[in-house]
């Protein structure tokens, strides 16, 4: 009889097949999505209206990362929700079966082989290794040791003009007080190897932009996760007239979405020099900015651009002396849900709501630009809906559309785990949805993506970097 451990248990699985192998499941319980390669036969099943992951692995592996990952939620890190641990199963003939770690499926994520199966541009390669780094420091930050950094074991989700991470394997992880630069650097180590040979890997197969070199995009991520930790934690030394850099220092935190929690300040004896470090810095500052004024739980980026139309709004409808509160109800009633009710049921599965709102934005932008007058918020939704929306791939879980960003013109060997390739040896490349709004060329390698360090201290000092 199998025993399940979960701190939130769902009962719909209990009737399970958990006495079969999982790679030997029915398929009218299995979802294919896709997903990276793993080590470990992981599956989607679905449950009703929910899906979930599922992997077998070592009992003493299983429950390690199940706990890890709950105290990785508890610490509001991005990273998949766990659900349990199933464990005492006996297959068909008496032998012992692994036990299976359960976690919820991410909604609207993707893996980052589906994101390069059709050759990713450079920009895109860029935003991911931006969303990667931002990851690694915000873990780094928490205590947490990785100790496996890789694409495979991250899942992507759109988060305004930009990506953002979330880990999906933490067996090998540990978490800590803090980290040592020797065990900042073990993890760095360890994500130079994974990440060349992932790198090296998409090149042979023809998925990585041939302006694109393995090395050189390993080494990216190495300074731009040196340059961010500096950023974050660094010392900065001044004069005592210039104390007006403290707040330089806060705000270019704030503008990289990190709420300084504690800020370590000394002088000299003769207050000639300031001394400052950032103690504590928590990530999240404009979605918990949104989430207090709105109840919306939105990705970083996605939070930024929705409260800067909310201050829009603010300032267009003459409301500078009303509580913020009381503007962003007003907001939330007249802009921000009118304009997602515009979406047609059969469209849910496109994008999530706060996504939507933001490319409404840029739409609403433009056709304003167009009509020479401003557009409101749901003309300009629908408009998006009937000109962009509907020619969209859906991003939710959707078995047709998924099998789409999975497969395209070409038939994989096993749709339940795609580490089995393909059936053919056509050439022609799955269609990569997360591409098609791009246009414009890829230039050169641009500075950390949206959070140019050296543009914000230029800005904050008003000179150049």
């Amino acid at each position: 009889m199998p025993r399940f451990l979960s701190a939130k248990p769902d009962a719909r699985l209990i009737p399970l097949p958990w006495g079969t192998p999982l790679a030997e499941w029915p398929t009218e319980q299995l979802v294919a999505l896709p997903r990276g390669i793993s080590r470990h036969v992981v599956r989607f099943i679905r449950v009703d209206d929910q899906v979930y992951a599922a992997k077998e692995v070592i009992e003493h592996l299983a429950i390690h990362e199940y706990r890890m990952l709950h105290d990785l939620m508890r610490l509001n890190t991005p990273a998949v929700e766990p659900l349990g641990v199933v464990t005492g199963r006996i297959g068909p003939e008496g032998q012992p079966l692994d036990p299976v770690l359960i976690t919820r499926h991410l909604q609207f994520s993707l893996p980052y082989r589906s994101l390069f199966s059709s050759g990713v541009r450079q920009d895109t390669v860029i935003r991911l290794i931006d969303a990667l780094v931002v990851l690694l420091a915000r873990l780094h930050l928490l205590g947490f040791l990785w100790g496996d950094v890789s694409l495979s074991n991250v899942l992507f989700r759109r988060d305004a003009g930009e990506f953002a991470a979330y880990l999906v394997d933490a067996e090998t992880g540990e978490l800590h007080d803090s980290l040592t630069r020797g065990q900042r650097e073990h993890d760095l180590q360890i994500a130079r190897t994974n990440l060349f040979g992932e790198f090296c890997d998409l090149e042979a197969g023809g998925q990585l932009d041939e302006a694109l070199d393995p090395l050189s995009l390993v080494e990216t991520i190495e300074s731009r996760y040196r340059e961010l930790w500096t950023e974050l934690t660094g010392i900065e030394e001044f004069a005592g007239h210039e104390l007006h850099r403290i707040e330089s220092r806060v705000r270019r935190l704030n503008a990289l979405g990190f709420d300084v929690a504690e800020l370590d300040i000394s002088t000299s004896r003769d207050g000639a020099m300031v001394r400052i470090q950032p103690k504590v810095v928590d990530a999240g500052h404009h979605s918990r900015r949104l989430m207090r004024l709105t109840g919306l739980d939105t990705e970083e980026n996605q939070a930024r651009r929705l409260l800067n139309d909310l201050d829009t709004y603010r300032a267009r409808t003459n409301q500078g002396f009303v509580d913020e509160a009381q503007v962003a109800h007003q907001w939330l009633t007249q802009c921000f849900e009118p304009a997602v009710a515009t979406i047609p049921p059969d469209l849910l599965g496109k994008r999530d709501a706060a996504q939507f709102f933001h490319e409404v934005l840029d739409y609403r932008w433009y056709a304003s630009q167009r009509n020479g007058y401003e557009v409101s918020h749901v003309d300009a939704a629908h408009g998006y809906v009937n000109d962009i929306l509907r020619n969209l791939p859906d991003e939710a879980i959707s078995e047709g559309s998924m099998e789409q960003l999975a497969e395209g013109n070409r038939v994989l060997a096993n749709p339940f785990d795609p580490s089995q390739g393909y059936l053919d040896q056509n050439d022609e490349k799955p269609y990569d949805p997360w591409e098609d709004e791009v246009d414009d060329d890829a230039g050169p390698l641009a500075p950390f993506g949206g959070f140019d360090i050296n543009a914000l201290r230029a800005k904050a000092s008003g000179g150049s970097a």
